[in-house]
């Protein structure tokens, strides 16, 4: 597909080349020494004028008010926009005015990144503004910005469309400069949590993206091949399983930012790739780990936004600890007034299909009482919930429950109906790990492509000898959303996974070719009716129109004794 360079594409390319022509480098290598940012300017100025009085200020331009000899603009930098104040006679002291007269006001687009040098003041009409006594070109800009503009009380141009702010986060982000604070939030989340996890006195490490085993969930890897040597590999699925051997090996706690990848469906809560954190601690049970996690997530909830509460659609959620903890038999018994405990497999399938659960063949117990669970319950929890003491057959690397050996001490923390955290008191009996490993592999022959692999090496870890430990992994990407009240993971990635985007063609036309062009955009088509007014001799309307056709921009056709030209 061709795509023709918009007028404004032209001129900025004409713009640019006039630059060159002044001798004017419109991509500078050169440092340019910035020591004020805009929320600086604005927020201390008042408090502190003499501090302001050699300012060095880089930003965006993103408005401009030229009035004569003197003219006004809005830079923009990473912290906001702040006014700047253009005399001519101030930035050219000398008798050539070039760089006031045909630079700033004609060769300069919105969207250009300059760098001035000045003092700040305060304007009569009361903006903090910088005057600027030096102009210089940091980077011209080739492509016009979408800029909001407002009439009648009617906003055009707003950059909102979800699928072009995601494909185009870069753009989302000069524009949308609201939308950064979530990413700043993103990484202040981050920071809190590893500081937490620090004081405590744990590790953090790293652990192989490229694993021969896609073990530590249930889910549907991705595959690849490593040529060197010549086996197949997949992108991790998790990495819990590697932490565990770092636990064998002897560290008392360990933790990681894992970006794992499940080749599974997309939604407005999950992508291909995400971010989890998970922690394992040695000598520590479920219990513990829930007490720690309450604390955790207080922690980063004020950490992120100064306070325990956060609004999320027409919630208000308060992590504040303590917790509320329900086993899953009583969550499923109090919302379907069914019984799970002591029941068979065919029990429980009957017993979905009677709740109107869709459940197939291929399903073993646990996954029917995970449907169950999924489809009746887990919506009904909105503030911070434990969902304890699950099934032995949803947890395949999860101890037997001390008091009941049809259940394994594991949580799920639910919020608004979602988990955000999963942890054990881990399965540390390498012949039981075994047995649960080899019950995964029949679930997969019969058909369940999410079953866990058999790991024969973290088997035999294990034999060497696991201490009692307690894992905890949080949904880094989900737990944002709840802290930035957004209900789409898409907005909490910068690049959240997109269909790929139809390859475009950038062409540039002559004047004759944009005249044919021009002319068929008047609803013009038949082909005399055209070159009559395109008024072009007869060999320059060939090779237009040749250059046209081969551009793949228009086409002639033939009906009856009629031709026309239309528009591809």
């Amino acid at each position: 597909m061709s795509t023709v360079l918009s007028e404004q594409e032209q001129q900025r390319r004409l713009n640019l080349q006039a630059l060159v022509d002044l001798g004017i480098n419109p991509y500078p290598a050169d440092e340019f020494k910035v020591n004020v940012s805009a929320a600086d300017i604005l927020e201390n100025y008042e408090r502190d004028k003499l501090n302001y009085k050699s300012i060095r200020f880089a930003g965006r331009m993103m408005s401009r008010r030229v009035m004569g000899s003197a003219s006004f603009m809005e830079l923009q930098d990473a912290t906001g926009r702040v006014q700047a104040y253009v005399k001519r006679d101030d930035i050219c002291p000398d008798e050539d005015k070039t760089l006031y007269n045909t630079v700033f006001k004609k060769l300069l687009d919105i969207g250009d990144i300059l760098g001035v040098e000045g003092y700040v003041f305060t304007t009569q009409t009361g903006e903090i503004s910088i005057h600027v006594e030096k102009l210089t070109v940091l980077t011209k800009s080739l492509r016009p910005l979408p800029i909001v503009k407002e009439a009648d009380g009617k906003t055009y141009d707003a950059f909102t469309d979800p699928e072009q702010r995601y494909r185009m986060r870069y753009v989302d982000l000069i524009v949308n400069p609201q939308n950064r604070e979530r990413f700043v939030k993103r990484t202040k989340l981050f920071n809190a949590m590893r500081s937490f996890f620090n004081d405590a006195g744990y590790m953090e490490v790293e652990t192989p993206v490229l694993q021969s085993i896609p073990g530590g969930a249930a889910a549907r890897p991705f595959m690849t091949h490593h040529n060197a040597l010549d086996i197949p590999l997949y992108l991790r699925i998790a990495n819990e399983l590697y932490l565990k051997r770092l636990i064998v090996g002897g560290f008392d706690g360990v933790y990681e930012f894992s970006k794992n990848f499940r080749n599974e469906g997309m939604d407005r809560t999950h992508n291909p790739e995400f971010t989890v954190m998970e922690i394992y601690v040695a000598y520590k049970d479920y219990n513990w780990m829930m007490s720690f996690t309450e604390r955790l997530l207080e922690h980063c909830a004020l950490a992120v936004n100064g306070t325990t509460t956060a609004a999320f659609g027409e919630h208000q959620i308060d992590f504040k600890a303590p917790y509320k903890r329900v086993t899953m038999a009583d969550a499923i018994k109090e919302f379907t007034g069914f019984d799970i405990l002591g029941k068979s497999e065919r029990e429980i399938r009957e017993a979905a299909k009677s709740m109107g659960v869709a459940v197939d063949d291929t399903m073993g117990k646990g996954k029917l009482i995970d449907e169950i669970f999924g489809e009746k319950c887990e919506g009904n929890y909105i503030q911070p919930t434990f969902i304890t003491d699950y099934p032995i057959e949803m947890s395949p690397l999860t101890k037997k429950h001390r008091d009941n050996s049809e259940l394994t001490e594991r949580f799920e923390l639910m919020v608004c109906g979602k988990e955000i955290a999963n942890a054990y008191s881990e399965l540390n009996d390498p012949i039981d790990q075994r047995e649960r490993f080899e019950e995964q592999l029949r679930l997969s022959e019969k058909g369940d492509d999410e079953a866990m692999f058999i790991d024969q090496d973290f088997l035999r870890a294990l034999e060497y000898g696991m201490p009692p430990t307690s894992g905890l992994g949080i949904g880094m990407d989900r737990l944002i959303m709840f802290l930035t009240n957004n209900a789409s993971i898409q907005e909490v990635l910068f690049f959240p996974q997109m269909r790929p985007e139809k390859k475009e063609v950038v062409v540039e036309l002559n004047e004759e070719e944009k005249l044919i062009l021009g002319l068929l955009q008047e609803e013009r088509n038949i082909l005399t009716d055209v070159k009559e007014a395109a008024g072009l001799s007869g060999k320059k309307w060939d090779v237009a129109t040749k250059g046209l056709r081969q551009k793949d921009l228009i086409n002639i056709i033939v009906e009856g004794d009629d031709k026309f030209i239309i528009k591809n």
